[in-house]
């Protein structure tokens, strides 16, 4: 039997999507392939040995809980994950990080992993690092001749030095509207969409709180696609699904909020040709930033000219039961349970 470390948390804004996605995930897979060991990783940090209920885990309940029984049995719950004796690696033959976000999503994790010897599932460092900053992963996609909307970076330290300048920079480049971004953040975390210059001014603002590293990007009215990808050699893409929510645009509360209206239909309703060009792009964006084992590419079409570009590369899609990655996978006719079988297979290949 396979013993499968599965790690959530973590200190990212998005510790709580992750705690759901670990939770569908252990509800999911199969404990007759698998010893699971649940380690969860607290907001400040902290790693911790976990064997309680699943069900306290998406409560936030299970650090309490983890923290007792260290405190109890300090030498079965002790857990060290690099050291010069026993480590993780003494405990788990494979990890699966179901992290979203910064030092979790990013490499950090994966570096760790990497250091004390234990397979993962998910990308390498590099595609984990390419894929979680968007004005590095739109570089090296330009560099590979991939479409990508126009965008340029910006710096805190600029912005707050001369402001004016860039705002200007900005008004000289794009026209109004245009999105700002933080680079490092995934889910639509501190996005704005910015109408006139005292939109911009505020947005400038918002995204820098998140990342001291800016990208403004050209608006483009389109719908937005997404597809899944599996593999580490040779890269395969699920169909083509499509998110689309009331409101301008779909910010972090949209997607993730209890009383989100975010609809997902797969496959989308669009062209045959459209359809395999996305996959087929997909597959390309995969190799051009290095991702591994799976991953999912997001895509705006553009609704005036049918044409394509790659908006953002998730190397660690959310698992919550209501997400699009499952669904596009078993559109395409393998189960969640073969799934996560596949993604784990892949962790022991690489």
């Amino acid at each position: 039997m396979i013993r499968l470390a599965i790690i959530f948390g973590g200190k990212s804004i998005e510790h709580e999507r992750s705690l759901n996605s670990a939770v569908s995930v252990l509800n999911a897979i199969d404990r007759e392939k698998y010893e699971i060991i649940k380690i969860g990783i607290t907001k400040e940090g902290k790693w911790l040995l976990y064997d309680g209920p699943v069900e306290l885990i998406s409560t936030g309940e299970w650090k309490d809980y983890a923290e007792l029984r260290l405190l109890a049995e300090p030498e079965k719950y002790n857990l060290q994950v690099i050291s010069s004796s026993k480590t993780l690696k003494a405990i788990a033959d494979v990890a699966f990080p179901v992290l979203h976000g910064p030092d979790g999503e990013d490499g950090a994790v994966q570096g760790v992993l990497q250091t004390v010897g234990i397979p993962y599932v998910g990308s390498r460092v590099l595609g984990s690092a390419v894929s979680m900053d968007k004005a590095t992963t739109k570089a090296l996609l330009r560099q590979a001749g991939l479409p990508v909307c126009d965008w340029k970076i910006y710096y805190k330290e600029e912005i707050e030095d001369n402001s004016s300048k860039v705002i200007s920079d900005i008004e000289k480049t794009f026209e109004y509207p245009v999105f700002v971004k933080p680079s490092g953040y995934g889910a639509s975390i501190g996005v704005s969409k910015a109408a006139d210059r005292e939109d911009l001014k505020k947005a400038l603002v918002n995204a820098y709180e998140f990342d001291r590293k800016v990208i403004v990007e050209r608006f483009v009215d389109c719908r937005e696609l997404e597809v899944g990808i599996l593999g580490n050699i040779i890269p395969m893409a699920s169909a083509a699904g499509e998110i689309s929510y009331p409101g301008e645009f779909c910010d972090f509360n949209t997607k993730f909020s209890p009383e989100s209206e975010i609809k997902r239909t797969v496959p989308a309703e669009i062209s045959a040709d459209t359809a395999a060009k996305a996959k087929q792009l997909a597959i390309d964006a995969s190799w051009a930033v290095d991702l591994k084992g799976f991953g999912r590419v997001d895509f705006f079409l553009e609704k005036e000219t049918g044409e394509l570009y790659i908006n953002e590369i998730n190397s660690i899609p959310a698992f919550a039961d209501e997400c699009i990655f499952i669904k596009l996978w078993e559109a395409a006719g393998l189960s969640y349970r073969d799934l996560l079988d596949r993604l784990v297979g892949y962790a022991l290949e690489k």
